[in-house]
């Protein structure tokens, strides 16, 4: 029995007239006939009744219209299905992203865009560091990352430079400094700094320690902060002062000031990382969304 089978006998039922059902099909009288006398052989029942003058169903033929138009249908929505897949418009994208990319504007704008348009693809997020989000994407866990660079060596990644943020000084509520707008690096030379562990965020803590180097002196640490938020936080209670990037400026506003850096522009690259050799065609959809808010995007190997 084939699916052509169902479909012949489907459109005798809706009809109950031989010829309309031939005409409906594209087909003549007589192979449809024959058709139908077919498939009531290779089921070992009768569909038809033929005995009046109109022909009618019987109580198996009801039942196998019923069951065929069903079987047609879940055919008809699996190939929907399986064509809105190749084409990215169904599906899911494993959203990695780390605490810092969660607060910058480029990163929920990606996801708004992509969720319009294809609300058919499920997102799911997941919030982890630079170096652990890399680990997950190179094992298959993760389908795209919103990371700082470095990557970790090796082969097989792809990452996308999206925004090169600048990085802005945040120092609590009552300090000296928290009057003014613009402070140079070397004004903070003999501040206790709090920082975020290299081994966590090496992009971010290499830059502040490079540019503080450059600038003259080499930054006094007096805290690790796991994350920036918390590092946020130990500012607000006046334990130190941090260097940031400039999409934090929106937490503690009431006990925290952000002053802009003079001179050199220090800065925390964003971007997307994703695997060389990605086939999904809903992976390939949202890194072009991600990609497409600029028009332009740097590629490196990782």
């Amino acid at each position: 029995m084939e699916l052509r089978h169902l479909r012949y006998f489907l459109a005798v039922a809706e009809e109950l007239n031989i010829t309309r059902a031939a005409r409906r099909l594209n087909m003549s009288q007589p192979p449809l006939t024959q058709q139908i006398k077919a498939l009531e052989t290779e089921l070992g029942v009768a569909l038809i009744d033929r005995s009046g003058y109109r022909i009618r169903l019987t109580d198996a033929g009801q039942l196998f219209a019923r069951e065929a138009g069903r079987i047609l249908e879940e055919v008809r929505r699996a190939a929907q299905m399986a064509r809105a897949a190749a084409s990215g418009a169904s599906g899911r994208v494993r959203v990695g992203f780390t605490e810092s990319a969660s607060f910058n504007a480029r990163v929920t704008e990606s996801l708004r865009v992509f969720r319009v348009d294809y609300p058919g693809v499920e997102v799911s997020l997941e919030e982890h560091p630079s170096t652990e989000l890399i680990a997950q994407l190179r094992e298959g866990r993760i389908d795209v990352a919103f990371v700082r660079p470095p990557l970790r060596e090796g082969r097989g990644l792809l990452f996308e430079v999206l925004e090169r943020e600048p990085l802005v000084a945040a120092v609590p509520t009552a300090h000296r400094l928290a009057r003014r707008a613009r402070v140079a690096l070397r004004e903070l030379a003999e501040e206790t700094f709090i920082l975020y562990p290299r081994a966590v965020r090496p992009g971010l803590a290499d830059e502040v320690i490079s540019g503080c180097e450059a600038a003259g002196f080499t930054p006094r640490i007096g805290q690790y902060a796991p994350q920036l938020s918390s590092t946020i936080n130990l500012v607000a209670a006046s334990i130190g002062i941090s260097i940031v990037p400039s999409s934090m400026c929106s937490l503690q506003p009431q006990q925290v000031v952000y002053l802009a850096l003079e001179g050199e522009p220090l800065q925390a690259l964003l971007g997307l990382a994703y695997r060389e050799e990605e086939r999904s065609s809903a992976v390939r959809h949202f890194i072009a969304a991600a990609r497409g808010l600029n028009g332009a995007s740097e590629r490196r190997s990782g």
